[in-house]
C-alpha cells in the first residue's frame, strides 16, 4: 500500500471535508511508512465501508496458517507436541475462538492449554509471554506457541472525526507466531532467553484509560479514537516501567552510580538530575515502532543512539505499525542484519491502549543469521533517505489547520 494508493482510499470516503481530507494526507506522508507495506483485502478492493464477518476471519486466518507452518518447518516441531496455545487479536472476537481455530486446523491434542486474548492492544504480545512464563512455573518441560496478529478489515473508520480516522493511515496488516519452552533438553535449538517481563497498566487514570479507545462516533460510525493525550499517557506509564526495570536489567555498579550522583546533587543542591545509562545492561533496544514520535520520546528518555533506533525506525517504514506484532519484526531486523550475538541483551519495549507499557529483556543464547520475514528486502535498509516520495505532489498540505495540531505528529 503506497502513499498514492493511500491517498486515492481516503478520497472514497465521501464524508470527508477538504481539512479531513488535507490532515490525513500530511499524517500519511509525514508518517514515515514507506511505500511497501500490507492491507486487507476488503480495502485493497474498495469494500472496506462494508466489510463481512468472514473477511475479518480470512484476513486473520491467512496470517495464523502461513506463520505456523513456517514455525513448524523451521523448528521440526509437530503441532501434537504443543502443551500451550495463545492466540491474542485486539480487534475481532470470533466464536468459536481464534485458539480453537487453531486447534482444529492442525488436530492438536484434546488436553492442549488454550487462551484467547483480546482488547489487549499493541502490548498483547508481552502479556502473552508473560502468560505463558507464568504457567511454565507449574508445567515443565512443556512447549508453547503465541500466535499475535491484529484484524484491520472490519475496524476501518468510514466517518469524519479527526481522533478516529487517524488510526486508518497508521496501522498495516501483519502477523507473527513465537515458539517458547521451558525443556532444558532443547535449550541449544533456542534462540532468546527470557530473563524479566514487567508489565506496567495506568488503566486507573481516566485519561490514559480513554486515549486509546474502541467507539462508535455520534452518528453511530465504529472506529479507533486516538486521543491528543496519547503521548502523555505513553510517558507516565514507560517512567513507571522503567523504574522496576531497571534493577532487574542493569549491572549493580551503574545502579550505584547514579544513586551516588542523584545522592550528591540532591545535597548540593546542583540541579542537575541525574540518568541511568541503559546501554551498561542492555546491547540492543527492540523498540515498538508505532509512530515516529513514540520513537523519538523513547529514544530521547534513554539517550539512543541513530543506531539503536534503526531496527524500529526500518521497520515502521517498510511494515507499518502491525499493532502487537511489531516488535518481532524489529527483532526480525536486528537478526536479518546480523546484529544479535551470543551473550547479548535484547530490551523489548512496547505500548498498548489501557494505557500499557510492557518491556521485557532477553539473552542471545547463539550467533542468530536468519534473513526472515526480511530476507528479500534487508539489503536495502537503510535507504539514503525516509522522506516520502509524495512530499512534494502533496506539499499544498502543508497549510496547517490548527485544529488537528497535536494528532498529526503521532
Amino acid at each position: 500500500m503506497n502513499s498514492e494508493f493511500c491517498g486515492e482510499i481516503i478520497k472514497r470516503n465521501k464524508n470527508l471535508g477538504h481539512q479531513e481530507y488535507k490532515f490525513l494526507l500530511r499524517a500519511i506522508v509525514s508518517s514515515s511508512i514507506g511505500e511497501e507495506t500490507y492491507g486487507p483485502r476488503t480495502i485493497i478492493d474498495g469494500r472496506e465501508d462494508c466489510p463481512c464477518l468472514m473477511d475479518g476471519i480470512q484476513e486473520m486466518e491467512e496470517f495464523f496458517y502461513k506463520t505456523l507452518d513456517n514455525l513448524f518447518e523451521k523448528s521440526g516441531i509437530s503441532p501434537l507436541d504443543v502443551d500451550v496455545l495463545v492466540v491474542n487479536v485486539s480487534m475481532l472476537a470470533s466464536v468459536p475462538s481464534w485458539s480453537s481455530r487453531i486447534i482444529n486446523h492442525y488436530k492438536m491434542r484434546n488436553d492442549i492449554k488454550a487462551f484467547n486474548l483480546s482488547g489487549m492492544g499493541c502490548s498483547a504480545s508481552l502479556i502473552s509471554i508473560d502468560l505463558v512464563r507464568r504457567i511454565f512455573n507449574s508445567r515443565k518441560n512443556s512447549l508453547a506457541i503465541v500466535v499475535t496478529s491484529e484484524s484491520i478489515a472490519p475496524n476501518w473508520y468510514s466517518g469524519n472525526d479527526k481522533s478516529m480516522i487517524l488510526s486508518n493511515c497508521l496501522f498495516r496488516s501483519g502477523g507473527c507466531s513465537i515458539l517458547l519452552t521451558n525443556n532444558k533438553a532443547l535449550k541449544d535449538q533456542s534462540l532468546l532467553k527470557l530473563k524479566c517481563l514487567i508489565r506496567t497498566h495506568m488503566g486507573s487514570s481516566d485519561e490514559a484509560h480513554s486515549c486509546c479507545m474502541q467507539k462508535e462516533d455520534d452518528l453511530g460510525r465504529k472506529g479507533f479514537h486516538l486521543s491528543k493525550s496519547v503521548p502523555k499517557a505513553a510517558n507516565q506509564a514507560f517512567t513507571e516501567n522503567i523504574r522496576e526495570l531497571a534493577p532487574k536489567a542493569l549491572p549493580l555498579r551503574e545502579l550505584l552510580r547514579y544513586t551516588a550522583v542523584s545522592t550528591f546533587f540532591h545535597y548540593t543542591k546542583g540541579g542537575f538530575k541525574a540518568k541511568l545509562n541503559f546501554k551498561t545492561g542492555v546491547d540492543h533496544f527492540c523498540l515498538h515502532p508505532g509512530g515516529t514520535a513514540m520513537i523519538d520520546g523513547v529514544a530521547k528518555s534513554l539517550e539512543l543512539s541513530e543506531s539503536d533506533m534503526e531496527p524500529a525506525r526500518m521497520t515502521l517504514h517498510r511494515f507499518g505499525n502491525t499493532s502487537a506484532s511489531s516488535v518481532w519484526y524489529v527483532l526480525g531486523y536486528m537478526e536479518a542484519k546480523k546484529r544479535l550475538k551470543k551473550g547479548d541483551r535484547v530490551l523489548m519495549i512496547s505500548f498498548g491502549a489501557g494505557f500499557k507499557c510492557n518491556s521485557c529483556m532477553w539473552d542471545v543464547v547463539r550467533d542468530l543469521e536468519d534473513g526472515n520475514v526480511w530476507e528479500d528486502c534487508v539489503s536495502l535498509y537503510p535507504p539514503k533517505t525516509l522522506a516520502n516520495p509524495f512530499m512534494e505532489k502533496y506539499g499544498w498540505i502543508y497549510q496547517e489547520d490548527p485544529t488537528t495540531r497535536g494528532w498529526s505528529s503521532w
